[in-house]
């Protein structure tokens, strides 16, 4: 496995909206919702390499949230419905854009880190000028 060609960005970035192993593409990432497997199934990669962080939430809170307030400013301005209604339309929109394709957004994450073999920084010894 370790000899075969990397795959492309676009190939790990499929790999990584399938929520599948980065490096093989058919073992499984997740255990549960969003709890890691510690490796593959198929291929053995260990995941222990994986760091997303806040990453993934972040870009869901700024995508859902830009979708959310420009239909609620929409709806707002041309129907001015009560505030009751506001928080019954938009609850389950808030929902439906943040928790359903946060799993595709961590495990994307996790593809292209992969790829391109991030890591920590490392300081690196110079010599004075």
């Amino acid at each position: 496995m370790r000899d075969e060609i990397l795959p492309t960005v676009t190939e790990s970035a499929m790999r990584g909206i399938a929520c599948k192993c980065p490096r093989c593409g058919n073992g499984k990432l997740y255990a549960g919702f969003l709890t890691l497997r510690p490796n593959c199934e198929a291929c053995g990669l260990d995941y222990a390499f994986i760091d997303t962080g806040d990453g993934p939430a972040i870009f869901i809170i700024m995508i859902a949230g830009a979708i959310v307030v420009g239909c609620a400013l929409i709806v707002e301005v041309k129907y001015q419905p009560p505030f009751w209604l506001h928080a019954a339309l938009w609850f389950p929109l808030i929902l439906a854009t943040t928790l359903l394709p946060l799993r595709a957004m961590k495990s994307l994450l996790i593809a292209l880190q992969f790829h391109h073999k991030a890591a920590e920084g490392r300081l690196i010894d110079r010599e004075p000028k």
